[in-house]
């Protein structure tokens, strides 16, 4: 049997995080530092994760005042600093803890895998096994919010069944737990803590106490006099709600794929068109063309809801192009930017030296998943080319395991040298004075060089700039 912290005060409700990611860890922080109108926290936080290396290492690290992934964002420290303060957090690997459970939000990944020939497939076992481990352990009314990223359908189809038949095992009654979906928009980076509690968001239950009861809890947690949630009919609506959002996203992308090699093949600067465009109201959110798409979401939720359709709710005929294909289109984005500087260097990468400045998927950002990065510098490796990679927020590229240099390295000595994420660490260079060989070229991916700095690098009439969009 296991017990609470000291720390734990019995005046408060106890909320587990089921998954210490990037979204996990970051919402047991807010959720810790949620509190009441005396100023005291409202919650005692339990994060739970997979007792493997990787686990034990996030466990550790919240347990022992650090907040296991590199980022920018100072918020995100002070609230660490604040709960560990208040005793209010603790991190374990034991799956007994769930249940202590008042309340158990879920941030389990849900991956899509892809078969021989690289057709997407739904993988459900990792998240159907975290809900079976909660229906073993929780209590009775225990509020289960899923934050996962699911395909439509999965709260009412997988989840509830799963609980029902655990409560039934353990003689339970399986109408005493409450299911519902409110989906994260985390934005690691230099906004991440207020992603979370300065944002809005969209909530929906399997029935109308869930849905009141995960709305009493969101408005303890996120600051919704300025940032109101928006409640949905149920919780298939709001699993669609986040599919759609991010396939939108992705397929704008896509779109301005095409504009981005029309413009480099005529000599037009697309993103002086867009910044023109931009200037109309109902455009001001257009996209840009760029290196690549990465991250967790939008690199596979347009898959969701074809896969959904097919699997949850047995429908023939639904194939969603513009959302399959725009993820097809931004995968091969990178090599977009690789064969563009191979044809540069002689039409051959054979032995060339490579810095690629940029290992992560975004901006500011330490995460490596699905970066764009990664289908470069595999294409770039197997071509031949010696690949040299720097990023300041990642000191282990777990995907390629590949040395990583926080610094940037010296100019010399390379004959590209590829921007490819937007570090702020990058609009410090001084490219006036920078040695650099005579013949390198500096290759922008993404819109990563300031005009100063592209000036710059005009004026030194012996060193090549070639850009994506431009």
């Amino acid at each position: 049997m296991i017990s609470l912290p000291k720390t734990f005060t019995p005046d408060k409700k106890t909320v587990c995080v089921q998954g210490l990611g990037f979204v996990g860890s970051a919402m047991a922080l807010a959720i810790a530092n949620a509190k009441n109108r005396e100023g005291h926290p409202l919650y005692n936080v339990i994060g739970v994760d997979v007792p493997n290396d990787l686990g034990y290492q996030k466990v550790m690290s919240i347990n022992g005042g650090k907040f296991p992934f590199e980022n920018n964002d100072k918020k995100i420290q002070q609230a660490l600093k604040d709960a560990i303060e208040n005793g209010n957090i603790w991190a374990v690997t034991d799956v007994n803890v769930f249940a202590l459970a008042d309340i158990v939000v879920v941030d389990i990944n849900l991956d899509i895998k892809y078969g021989e020939k690289g057709e997407p497939i739904l993988d459900l076992d990792l998240f159907k096994g975290a809900i079976h481990t909660l229906g073993s352990y929780i209590k009775e009314n225990t509020l289960i919010m899923v934050e996962t990223t699911v395909p439509p359908g999965t709260c009412e189809k997988i989840v509830k069944p799963i609980l029902a038949d655990e409560f039934i095992c353990r003689g339970l009654n399986p109408d005493k737990v409450f299911i519902a979906h409110s989906y994260e928009r985390v934005m690691p980076g230099e906004n991440y803590f207020d992603s979370i509690v300065n944002f809005w968001r969209v909530y929906s239950g399997v029935n109308d106490e869930s849905a009141n009861k995960c709305q009493i809890f969101l408005e303890s947690v996120i600051k919704t006099d300025k940032y109101p949630l928006v409640r949905l009919q149920g919780t298939t609506s709001t699993e669609i709600a986040k599919v759609l959002e991010n396939s939108y996203r992705a397929t704008t992308i896509a779109f301005m794929e095409e504009w981005g090699r029309f413009a480099e093949e005529i000599g037009v600067d697309l993103f002086e068109v867009i910044d023109a465009i931009r200037m109309r109201p109902t455009h001001s959110n257009m996209r840009q063309p760029g290196f690549g798409v990465g991250g967790y979401c939008l690199t596979k939720d347009p898959y969701f809801a074809p896969l959904a359709a097919k699997e949850l709710f047995k429908l023939e005929g639904m194939e969603f192009p513009f959302s399959t294909n725009a993820v097809r289109t931004n995968n091969a984005m990178p090599l977009v930017s690789l064969n563009k500087i191979e044809k540069l260097l002689d039409g051959n990468l054979k032995g060339k030296a490579l810095l690629v400045l940029g290992v992560s998927y975004r901006q500011d950002v330490g995460d490596t998943r699905y970066s764009p990065t990664e289908i470069f510098v595999r294409e770039a490796i197997k071509r031949g080319a010696e690949v040299v990679c720097q990023d300041p927020l990642v000191s282990d590229w777990t995907e390629m395991k590949l040395p990583v240099f926080s610094e940037i390295p010296d100019f010399c000595g390379f004959d590209a040298i590829i921007f490819t994420v937007q570090h702020k660490q990058y609009s410090d260079i001084d490219f006036q004075n920078a040695e650099l060989d005579n013949g390198t070229l500096i290759f922008d991916a993404n819109c990563v060089l300031s005009e100063e700095q592209r000036q710059a690098i005009r004026k030194r009439k012996k060193i090549s700039l070639v850009s994506i969009g431009r």
